[in-house]
C-alpha cells in the first residue's frame, strides 16, 4: 500500500547506481544556484472528457467548463522558468545531513498533490484522500530497457467527512485514513509514477535520490543548493514531460557559487490522443440526465 507514483529509469542520461552516502561536517561548501527554463513552445495541457470517467460531476470541480478536465503538466513562468523540474548533482559521496522525510501525497479534488516529488529508495511514501469519491492507486516504476513494472494496486477510499452531497465544499476536514508504505526500485531505476485507475488526469511523479543535493524549481525555475563539498559532480536536470533530460559537468569550489542557467527541451508534435475538442457525441447530454459540472474551484483555459 503507497501511493500512486512512476519512476523512470535514469540510466538513459548516463545515471549509475552511487555508493553509500555518509554524513561528515562541510568545510568550506559551495552553492549552485539558477534557473531550468524550457525550450520550445509551452504544450498544451493534457485534455480528458470527464465523461469517460467516473464522478464528472465531483471531478468536474476543476475543468474548462465544457465537460475537459485539464492537467497543466507543463508549468512555465513569464520568463520561460520550469516549475517542477528536479536539479541534482550526482557523485556526492558524503556531505550534509540527508533530511528527506515521508512525503505525502495528498488527493484533493481528484488531482495529485504535489505533482512532482522527492522519495528515497527503500523509505516508505504516504497517500491520503481528501475527496468523498474513492480513488485507485497504482504505483508503477518503468525504464526504458525494461518497460514498467508494477509496483503496487491499491483503493484508497473515500473520505467520508467530506460533504459529499455539496459539490461547493471546500476541504476544511481531516484526510482520510493514509497508505503509507516503501519503496523499492530495481537497480538502475530511478523515478516512481502515481496514476489514479479511475481517473487517468490524477498523476504524480517522484524521483529517487541518493545524496540530499537537489532541489526543485519553483515557479519561475529558480532552485539553489547549499553545503556543497568542493569537487567535481555531474549535474543533472529532469522534469516528467521532456524526455531523458540533461547532464553538464560542473566543479564546485571552496566558498565558491556557480550560477547556472539550465534548460530543457519542450515535447515537439501534437499530443492528440490528450487534445481537446468540441464534440457533442461525448458532451455531457450523453449521459442520459442532467448534469451540473461547475469548475468553481478553479476555471482553466
Amino acid at each position: 500500500m503507497v501511493s500512486a507514483i512512476v519512476l523512470v529509469a535514469m540510466v538513459a542520461i548516463g545515471v549509475v547506481p552511487a555508493p553509500a552516502y555518509d554524513v561528515i561536517d562541510v568545510e568550506h561548501g559551495g552553492t549552485i544556484e539558477g534557473m531550468v527554463t524550457l525550450q520550445g513552445a509551452v504544450p498544451e495541457p493534457k485534455g480528458f472528457n470527464l465523461i469517460t470517467f467516473p464522478d464528472p460531476q465531483y471531478c468536474g470541480r476543476i475543468s474548462n467548463g465544457q465537460g475537459w478536465r485539464l492537467l497543466h503538466d507543463f508549468v512555465v513562468g513569464p520568463h520561460g522558468g520550469l516549475k517542477d523540474a528536479i536539479v541534482l548533482i550526482e557523485g556526492v559521496e558524503a556531505g550534509k545531513p540527508f533530511e528527506v522525510s515521508v512525503p505525502l501525497i495528498e488527493a484533493p479534488d481528484c488531482m495529485f498533490q504535489p505533482f512532482m516529488t522527492i522519495v528515497r529508495n527503500g523509505h516508505a511514501v504516504e497517500v491520503v484522500n481528501m475527496d468523498p469519491v474513492m480513488h485507485d492507486i497504482q504505483g508503477y516504476e518503468t525504464s526504458i530497457e525494461a518497460g514498467a513494472r508494477v509496483l503496487f494496486n491499491t483503493p484508497l477510499v473515500m473520505n467520508h467527512q467530506h460533504n459529499r452531497g455539496d459539490l461547493h465544499a471546500i476541504h476544511n476536514h481531516s484526510p482520510g485514513k493514509s497508505l503509507v508504505g516503501p519503496i523499492y526500485l530495481n537497480k538502475g531505476r530511478r523515478t516512481f509514477y502515481m496514476q489514479c485507475g479511475f481517473h487517468a488526469y490524477m498523476e504524480s511523479w517522484a524521483m529517487a535520490v541518493n545524496n540530499p543535493y537537489y532541489a526543485l524549481t519553483d515557479e519561475n525555475g529558480k532552485f539553489s543548493i547549499g553545503q556543497i563539498p568542493p569537487g567535481t559532480y555531474q549535474l543533472i536536470v529532469w522534469h516528467p514531460q521532456t524526455g531523458p533530460g540533461a547532464i553538464k559537468t560542473v566543479t564546485v569550489k571552496p566558498d565558491g557559487k556557480l550560477v547556472e542557467q539550465l534548460s530543457l527541451a519542450a515535447p515537439k508534435g501534437n499530443r492528440s490522443a490528450y487534445k481537446v475538442m468540441e464534440n457533442p457525441r461525448f458532451g455531457p447530454d450523453t449521459l442520459g440526465h442532467a448534469v451540473e459540472i461547475d469548475p468553481f474551484v478553479e476555471h482553466q483555459h
